[in-house]
C-alpha cells in the first residue's frame, strides 16, 4: 500500500513538472511571439512612418475601439489581442491608435461570461442569477469607456500619464542605459533572426507578413496553451480563494479576482469561474461586483509581460501601451466604484436586464448580435 502510495505521488509531483515546465516554455513562446509580430510587421509596413500610414484607418478613435472589440469577441481572449497591440506598437503602430484598441479589447472580453451564463438557461431563477452575473461585467466595461474614451479625446489622459510611467521604468533620460535590464532580447533575438532568414526568400512586404502571422500564431498557441495548463495548476485552489475572499469587503473581493486573474492568466478564466458559483445561489450580484473588476486589473499582467520582451526604439511606447492597460482599468474601478451614483448604473442595469431576459430568453441573442455586431457595424457606417 505504500509502496503504491509512493509510486503515485511519485507520478503526481512528476506531473506537476512537466506542467511547470509547459508554463515556462509558453511564456517564452510568447514573449518570442511579440518580437516576431513587430519585426514582421516594421518589414511590412517599412517602419514607422509606413506603420502610421497602413493604420491611418484605425486613427479613428471609434474605428480602434470597433477594431478591439471585433478581435476579442471573435477569439474570446483580451490577453492574446493586448499582446498583439503591444506587438503592432514594438512594430510602430502609434499609441494614440492602439488607445481605444485595448477598450474595445475589454468590452469583447466579456462574450465569453455571457456565453457561460447560458449554461443556466434552462432553469429561470438560476439564469437570471448568472446573466446578472456575467452582464454586470459588459455594463461596467462599457460605461468605462463611454467615460474614459471621450475624456482620452480631449485630455490625453491616458496617453500622458501612460508615457510619464513608462519613461520613469526607462530611467526617462538618455543618461540612463537599460541595456544591462535587457534579459529577455538576449533570448528571443536569434530565434526571431532565424524566422526572419527563412522569409528572406519571400518577395517584398510577404516576408514581413509571414514573420507576423507566424507570431499572431504563437500568440493564439501559446495563450491557449498557458490557460489550459494554468487551469490545472490553480483552478482547484482559485475556487478556494473565492469562496474564503468573496463577500464584505469590497476591496478584499478586488484583491482576490486580481490575484486568481493573474494566476490564471485570463480574466475570462477567473469571472467564468464566479458566474456558475453566482447562478447556484453560492454569492450574491453585490458580492461578484467587486470581484470582477479585480479581473480586469489582473488580465492587464499579460500585455505587461509582453511588453518587457521587447527592446529597441519602441520599447518605451510598447511599454506605455501596456501601462495604458492597467491604468485605464485601475482608473475606471476607482472612478466608477468610487463614485455611489455611476457605481449603481451596472448593478442596476444588469439586474433589470436579467429579469427581462429570464422571462424572455430571445433578448440573450438579440444583445449579444446587437451589441457586439450590429453596434459596432453601424459605428463603422456613420465614421466612414
Amino acid at each position: 500500500m505504500q509502496a503504491t502510495q509512493t509510486v503515485q505521488t511519485g507520478t503526481t509531483t512528476a506531473g506537476t513538472i512537466r506542467q511547470w515546465a509547459t508554463v515556462i516554455a509558453m511564456v517564452y513562446l510568447l514573449l518570442l511571439a511579440v518580437g516576431m509580430i513587430g519585426s514582421g510587421f516594421k518589414w511590412a509596413s517599412g517602419g514607422a512612418e509606413g506603420a502610421r500610414q497602413l493604420f491611418a484607418f484605425a486613427s479613428n478613435p471609434v474605428m480602434g475601439l470597433v477594431i478591439g472589440t471585433f478581435a476579442t469577441a471573435l477569439i474570446q481572449s483580451s490577453s492574446t489581442v493586448t499582446s498583439v497591440i503591444v506587438g503592432l506598437v514594438a512594430g510602430g503602430l502609434p499609441v494614440a491608435t492602439a488607445i481605444p484598441m485595448i477598450m474595445g479589447a475589454n468590452i469583447g472580453t466579456t462574450v465569453t461570461n455571457t456565453m457561460v451564463s447560458m449554461g443556466h438557461i434552462s432553469k429561470r431563477k438560476e439564469f437570471r442569477r448568472a446573466f446578472s452575473a456575467a452582464t454586470i461585467h459588459d455594463f461596467f466595461n462599457l460605461l468605462a469607456v463611454a467615460i474614459f474614451l471621450p475624456m482620452e479625446i480631449a485630455t490625453g489622459y491616458l496617453g500622458k500619464v501612460s508615457e510619464a510611467m513608462a519613461g520613469w521604468f526607462y530611467g526617462g533620460s538618455a543618461d540612463m542605459d537599460m541595456s544591462g535590464l535587457d534579459f529577455i532580447k538576449p533570448i528571443t533575438k536569434p530565434v526571431v533572426g532565424l524566422f526572419k532568414d527563412m522569409f528572406e526568400i519571400l518577395p517584398g512586404i510577404w516576408g514581413g507578413v509571414a514573420l507576423a502571422l507566424l507570431g499572431l500564431a504563437f500568440v493564439f498557441i501559446s495563450i491557449m496553451v498557458l490557460g489550459k495548463v494554468l487551469k490545472k495548476l490553480m483552478v482547484g485552489r482559485a475556487k478556494e480563494v473565492l469562496h474564503k475572499a468573496i463577500g464584505g469587503n469590497p476591496l478584499k473581493s478586488m484583491a482576490s479576482g486580481t490575484l486568481v486573474t493573474v494566476a490564471v492568466q485570463s480574466s475570462s478564466t477567473s469571472t467564468s469561474l464566479i458566474v456558475p458559483l453566482a447562478g447556484n445561489g453560492i454569492f450574491k450580484l453585490k458580492e461578484v461586483y467587486p470581484f470582477t473588476l479585480g479581473c480586469n486589473i489582473g488580465t492587464c499582467v499579460t500585455a505587461l509581460m509582453a511588453a518587457l520582451s521587447v527592446s529597441g526604439a519602441m520599447a518605451e511606447q510598447s511599454l506605455q501601451i501596456a501601462f495604458v492597460h492597467l491604468m485605464f482599468n485601475i482608473s475606471a474601478t476607482v472612478v466608477i466604484y468610487g463614485i455611489p451614483f455611476l457605481r449603481n448604473i451596472p448593478y442596476l442595469a444588469a439586474r433589470t436586464f436579467a429579469q427581462k431576459a429570464s422571462r424572455n430568453r430571445s433578448i440573450v441573442f438579440g444583445y449579444v448580435i446587437g451589441v457586439f455586431f450590429i453596434l459596432p457595424a453601424a459605428l463603422i457606417l456613420l465614421t466612414r
